[in-house]
């Protein structure tokens, strides 16, 4: 159903949806130019500025995750709709969605305790996969 393929308060273009649907076709975070790329692979023509905005969209509504890598760019990813985590391989970039009760606790008791409401956080946690922590054997 396209309607719940739009960004929040932008019109529903050919260009944002072929953005959305990358989006869903891919399984890694992924940045703005690597998106753009994939596009770009399939015969989409879509502008990397499009592709830009459409993803700040995105994100602003909360329809897509995003972190940052370790060297500071932003990367993106459609995820499932309930409140998680992200273990994140740094070699490979294979991501694996995580459930993070005693993190919503600490986060709402540290809250509390500082006197503030409406608490919102993000934890990822950086790593290596088994795949690339176990040596290539020749």
């Amino acid at each position: 159903m396209a309607s719940d393929r739009a960004p929040v308060g932008r019109r529903s273009t050919r260009q944002r949806l072929a953005v959305l649907d990358a989006l869903a076709e891919v399984d890694d975070f992924r940045s703005a130019q690597e998106l753009h790329e994939y596009l770009r692979g399939k015969g989409d023509a879509v502008g990397l500025t499009t592709v830009y905005r459409t993803l700040a969209a995105l994100a602003e509504a909360d329809e897509v995750d995003v972190i940052l890598r370790e060297d500071g760019e932003s990367i993106y990813r459609r995820c499932s709709g309930s409140h998680h985590h992200h273990l994140v391989c740094r070699e490979c970039g294979r991501t694996v969605e995580v459930a993070g009760p005693t993190v919503e606790t600490w986060a709402a008791a540290v809250g509390r305790e500082h006197g503030f409401t409406d608490i919102r956080h993000t934890v990822e946690l950086i790593g290596l996969c088994r795949d690339c922590s176990t040596p290539a054997t020749s």
